[in-house]
């Protein structure tokens, strides 16, 4: 049996150079491998990822896997015709596809793999060999941690990606704000066996380490003991978190001890009424600063997020970010437009209001405004994206926000200057030297200097 995984291209955002494509590898699709190689050994298996490469329409797959975001939904579309075309049968999977499949066009897929794909791919694998391939698969029962399968590290062509060195810790977010994917019924949360993901870190053979997941410390005590584990194992390491975190001094103080550098952390807005739209209980924007403090204390960077088109926010919301980013001195920032995905909670309710404005999911990216926002027009909501981006990494601000400690300062340069500001020209480097050396050329220097 020959299968081929496919990961559909995704759009640039304005921002965006080809770095971004080339990142990291597909945890998922890499995931199913293993489960396919664990199903039936004799499978022949093939991961073509349209970022990073041409797809290969010559050959003849029986299956075709197709992980499926809202904005690659389209071209994945478009993909699976060629295919069924073609005879194979086309599964579609992905967080899309479990959220929101009740959207989806009719009789795009052969069948439609919802959830996990461990709980799914052996049944898909064992029943298209039977012949009785099933429209729809899904766990048939409670999803553990013991279910979960490592991804196939050893399957990746390591000179494609910036950063091959990602690993999961957990599935999901026990939170459930209204514009994310965990708002839908169908996402639940669940903590990694310690020693699997010990396991998967042996396996990148790298000290440094991106966890990354949905919310690193979704479970206080499964995150106290995880760090202990590493502790001695000398990494420096990069997670998701949420702003709680800063709540806890002694898990941030066995953070750093353990090697943290920095933190992604969802702070969405910096006025409350916004914050109080979405349903996101745990930020609380009158303790923002404090948190920042306690985080740049410990000497650990931060990645801050931020959404803007939420119900709260106005033109004014936008300088006043930019005042908060620079004085409290945020290493980067990452900028959204709000985007209400189908089987979320926002999608739901702005869809109720009559405030969609467009059904190409192409555009569902967080860089298009896709809805109507409430007290600014589409055209300022834009421009005032564009803008954050330009005005955080100019090199004014880029200087104003350098950390007062001076072992962040060579990764803070890096990421501001060669990722932000001067991207492509980095870029062209990459495709000169390979995106696999510059990512390491980048590693040691953050780790030396």
């Amino acid at each position: 049996m020959f299968i081929k995984l496919i990961q559909p291209k995704m759009k640039k955002r304005p921002m965006d150079t080809d770095m971004k494509l080339h990142m990291a590898p597909p945890l998922g699709l890499l995931t199913i491998v293993n489960v396919i190689r664990k199903t039936d050994s004799s499978a022949v298996i093939v991961l073509e990822n349209e970022n990073i490469q041409p797809l290969t329409y010559d050959d003849k797959p029986d299956i075709v896997g197709i992980s499926v975001t809202v904005d690659t939904l389209p071209r994945a579309i478009e993909i699976a015709k060629i295919f069924r075309a073609k005879g194979a049968m086309v599964i579609a999977g992905g967080i899309h596809i479990t959220t929101a499949a009740a959207t989806l066009p009719p009789d795009c897929f052969d069948a439609l793999c919802i959830g996990p794909a461990e709980g799914s791919w052996p049944d898909i694998i064992r029943d298209y060999q039977a012949g009785t391939l099933q429209k729809v698969y899904c766990c048939k029962k409670p999803f553990t941690c013991q279910d979960v399968l490592s991804p196939a590290y050893d399957f990746l062509n390591k000179d494609q990606y910036l950063y091959c060195n990602v690993v999961h810790t957990s599935r999901g977010c026990p939170f459930r704000c209204d514009f994310c994917y965990n708002s839908a019924r169908e996402r639940s949360y669940l903590n990694r066996n310690i020693e699997d993901v010990i396991a998967d870190i042996q396996a990148v053979g790298s000290k440094h380490i991106l966890f990354i997941d949905d919310n690193f410390t979704g479970n206080l005590q499964w995150t106290r003991d995880f760090l202990i584990r590493i502790k001695p194992m000398g990494l420096k390491w990069n997670a998701a978190v949420s702003i709680n975190i800063a709540d806890q001094p002694e898990l941030l103080d066995l953070m750093k001890e353990s090697g943290c550098r920095s933190l992604f952390i969802g702070f969405e807005s910096v006025n409350p009424t916004s914050i109080q739209t979405v349903h996101k209980v745990q930020n609380t924007t009158d303790r923002y600063e404090k948190a920042v403090r306690e985080i740049h204390t410990r000497g650990i960077m931060i990645n801050a997020s931020f959404v803007f088109g939420l119900d709260g926010d106005t033109v004014e919301t936008f300088p006043a970010t930019l005042d908060w980013i620079v004085r409290n001195k945020i290493e980067s920032v990452t900028s959204h437009i709000l985007t209400p995905y189908p089987g979320t909670a926002l999608y739901d309710r702005l869809a109720q209001e009559g405030r969609i404005l467009s059904q190409d999911l192409s555009l569902y990216n967080t860089a298009h405004v896709v809805f109507q926002p409430k007290n600014m027009t589409q055209e300022e909501l834009y421009d005032g994206y564009i803008r954050i981006y330009k005005q955080v990494y100019s090199l004014k601000n880029i200087w104003k926000r350098l950390p007062k400690e001076k072992s962040q300062r060579m990764t803070y340069l890096l990421f501001n200057l060669f990722y932000r500001k001067y991207g492509k020209f980095t870029d062209r480097l990459c495709k000169i030297i390979t995106y696999k050396r510059l990512g390491i050329i980048a590693e040691k220097l953050s780790h030396y200097l």
